[in-house]
């Protein structure tokens, strides 16, 4: 007996650990995130071809080098604006009569009567109205540093990054990645948002005020499914 009642506490323990996994949107930025630069050898010799241009060098005229590598980091300047409205106006009205009349020659009392004899009418209308407005706006204005985790064949970089900030219990997650043309990367190795091909950006927050203002999954079931919850 006693067996039984310690195995249903850890039943109903492993219901709700399944539940809480099952509230957990997935990531847009799914990672990684970031890329370990890969070290040389220590007795590869580099060939002197003449040239005063260095791979290793930076800019002659900045002196910081451009990142072209696996492990080299940059900053994304983001600066994200969106807005999408929509308006839906149906107006529909319907108005119909019917009349139908009979020759009148007909003798009380006959059988003939109600179809000869017949004086009718009727009219009828409907209409429908309906109006819809949605608009959505954001704005997400920041920086944040990214490494570059991956080199196309064609030369451009694949980066991503994340910034963590925690306080008292509560934290907020801010991560990016994407496609960036090292031709886009601007002064003091900055590349704007905008620049950056198949972006992604999310803020996901962690602690109890987060918590507090999400709906598990068996709450948005519930929710879809039941008018009084």
């Amino acid at each position: 007996m006693s067996t039984h009642c310690f195995q249903f506490p850890a039943v109903i323990f492993a219901f709700s650990s399944l539940l809480s996994a099952c509230s957990t949107p997935p990531p847009v930025v799914p990672g990684p995130l970031l890329a370990a630069p890969v070290a040389l050898p220590t007795n590869l010799e580099r060939v002197n071809t003449g040239s005063l241009y260095k791979l290793s060098a930076g800019s002659l005229y900045n002196g910081r080098r451009k990142p072209r590598a696996v492990g080299d980091t940059l900053k994304v300047e983001i600066a994200e604006t969106l807005s999408a409205s929509n308006t839906v106006k149906t107006d529909v009205s319907r108005d119909s009569a019917f009349t139908s009349k009979g020759t009148g020659n007909a003798a009380q009392g006959s059988l003939l009567a109600p179809w000869f004899n017949q004086n009718d009418s009727a009219s009828g209308n409907s209409s429908f109205k309906g109006n819809g407005t949605s608009k959505n706006d954001s704005n997400f204005n920041g920086q944040l540093a990214a490494s570059v985790i991956n080199v196309l064949a064609n030369g451009n970089l694949v980066i991503a990054g994340e910034r963590t900030i925690a306080m008292q219990g509560n934290g907020s997650t801010l991560r990016f990645s994407g496609v960036v043309d090292p031709k886009d990367i601007k002064d003091g190795n900055v590349v704007q948002s905008a620049d950056v091909v198949n972006a992604r950006l999310e803020m996901v927050g962690q602690g109890d005020v987060s918590d507090a203002s999400s709906r598990s999954w068996l709450q948005r079931v519930l929710t879809n499914s039941l008018a009084i919850w």
